[in-house]
């Protein structure tokens, strides 16, 4: 399956999180094992004004990174993550957000991941790191 396809298999039902974060697999490239997604975050999800909530944040760098494992995994595990530590660097204002999911290294039931959320402008507003748990098809 080309990183086309998978992005295109990605982007036909996503799930519902996915959806009211009006969010979208934007590129996957298998070589670096690294998907890109798109948000756009409106008033909705902001606290003392237009500040995005935390919790949102975390969804997006959380996003980037499953949706890099069930890529680069081509869609026969399910990922859960064991834990997320969230670096916020800056606020996030509503808007347009990209957040960039890789993965470090996996085995066979073990993924360490990592993400980067940036603003519309190339601002790095927050960083993640996490470990999740593979649930591999039987063979």
């Amino acid at each position: 399956m080309s990183s086309d396809e998978i992005v295109e298999q990605m982007n036909a039902n996503p799930p519902a999180v996915i959806r009211s974060l009006k969010g979208r697999v934007a590129a996957y490239a298998a070589e670096r094992r690294e998907l890109r997604m798109e948000f756009d975050i409106g008033q909705e999800f902001c606290h003392t004004v237009d500040v995005v909530q935390g919790g949102f944040i975390t969804a997006m760098l959380d996003a980037s990174m499953a949706h890099a494992v069930l890529a680069t995994e081509h869609f026969k595990v399910r990922v859960s993550s064991i834990d997320i530590n969230v670096s916020f660097l800056r606020p996030a204002r509503a808007g347009r957000f990209t957040a960039v999911g890789s993965i470090v290294k996996t085995g066979r039931t073990v993924a360490f991941l990592k993400a980067e959320l940036f603003t519309d402008k190339g601002e790095l507003v927050a960083t993640a790191t996490s470990s999740a748990h593979l649930t591999r098809e039987h063979r």
